[in-house]
């Protein structure tokens, strides 16, 4: 997850979001993602128009993506809504991490998820995990922070074992936070 600049602020909570498909993207994976957040967290989503691969934030020396790019240009963007989350099939990473499910601005606007290390053993799975992944950011950029909980949404993924192993909800704290942040409770 990556901070807000000193300078940006997350003063409004409009419930909707946008998802940006970056490149070719399986369509269902884009509604089960739309639909879980509808579900879970009462997101109202429209889904954008394709949009090419980001081939500026490309790294040859690690043949992956830069997230934290991608966020930037994704957070600069004009918009109709507040919250957008931007859904690739790229390998992606972060100066600091070899690769990232999913990445997001704590507090911020926009998050990105990955679908390519979340294949597994068939689509139904893939399809959970990015369900999982892309809940977990919109908690980030509702300010929630990693839980100690460890059966919470919430709670750090290190492989998608520890991922498979996590509920799709929140524990009762992050779910009382994010509600109260969306202006649901």
């Amino acid at each position: 997850m990556t901070d807000l600049a000193p300078d940006q602020t997350a003063t409004q909570t409009a419930a909707d979001i946008e998802l940006i498909p970056l490149g070719q993207v399986d369509p269902l994976a884009i509604a089960v993602v739309a639909a879980n957040l509808q579900a879970l967290l009462g997101l109202n989503t429209r889904i954008r128009s394709v949009r090419p691969d980001p081939e500026y934030a490309y790294i040859p020396t690690r043949q992956q993506f830069n997230a934290i790019k991608i966020i930037k240009q994704l957070s600069q963007e004009t918009r109709e809504v507040y919250f957008q989350i931007g859904v690739t099939n790229l390998d992606i990473c972060t100066p600091i991490l070899t690769f990232a499910f999913g990445e997001s601005q704590l507090g911020g606007n926009t998050a990105l998820v990955s679908l390519n290390r979340l294949r597994g053993s068939g689509k139904d799975l893939a399809y959970e995990r990015v369900a999982k992944i892309s809940v977990h950011e919109v908690g980030h950029i509702l300010g929630l922070e990693h839980c100690w909980e460890v059966r919470c949404l919430m709670h750090f993924s290190r492989d998608v074992a520890q991922l498979d192993s996590l509920p799709l909800s929140f524990c009762e704290t992050c779910q009382y936070e994010s509600g109260r942040r969306l202006g649901q409770r």
